[in-house]
């Protein structure tokens, strides 16, 4: 079957399901996204590599990752190899430079893996093809309404989120306590949007 390279477009979260984020995949070359339900601390623990920010312990992923390395195994390649009844299943493809070993993997678990490890993502044509959205121009996908979005494997006991907050009415003084109380509760997906916030000021 033919293989389609993906890149990690971005996080979108929900004003309206709780503790719903949608992980976006972009087609390379190409104009398809695909977007994966995934719940607050699977989209942190991507969120976190993305940003490179350093948390004081090691989380789960980077926890394997060490492990990993440990015993010369690296990932190399990320599959998403098949969508049943809304739920996606991934593999992740090791070698230890000897033999190559294929793992079954949650597709959220699978990407905060591949961008520890710099792995290549793919999926299948008939994936993309089949729960793919086709962008028009250059704008990112935001997604309010989840409902009918396909979902990473576990993601459906979704019941907490990380809280959404106006920082717009606070002063660059109060970000940057927040911003340190964020990073010392390693709650880095609040931390990013402080920053977000933070860099939108410095540049105005």
């Amino acid at each position: 079957m033919k293989k389609v390279k993906l890149d990690i477009i971005g996080l979108s979260y929900s004003q309206t399901q709780s503790g719903a984020y949608a992980l976006v995949l972009g087609e390379v070359n190409g104009r398809r996204r695909l977007p994966i339900i995934i719940g607050a601390f699977e989209a942190q623990a991507i969120a976190i590599e993305i940003e490179k920010m350093v948390p004081s312990r090691p989380l789960t992923h980077d926890l394997f990752k060490t492990f990993a390395q440990t015993y010369n195994v690296q990932i190399t390649e990320i599959l998403i190899y098949n969508l049943v009844e809304g739920v996606f299943f991934a593999k992740l493809i090791c070698t230890d430079g000897e033999t190559i070993q294929e793992i079954d993997a949650r597709t959220s678990d699978a990407i905060a893996l591949a961008v520890r490890f710099n792995a290549t993502i793919y999926t299948y044509e008939f994936i993309l093809s089949s729960a793919g959205i086709v962008i028009e121009g250059n704008d990112f996908l935001f997604l309010e309404n989840m409902d009918n979005i396909p979902k990473d494997q576990g993601s459906e006991d979704i019941g907490t989120s990380i809280p959404g907050a106006n920082y717009k009415n606070l002063s660059i003084e109060e970000l940057n306590q927040k911003l340190q109380e964020a990073i010392a509760e390693e709650a880095y997906e609040k931390a990013a949007r402080i920053r977000d916030e933070l860099n939108k000021r410095n540049s105005a």
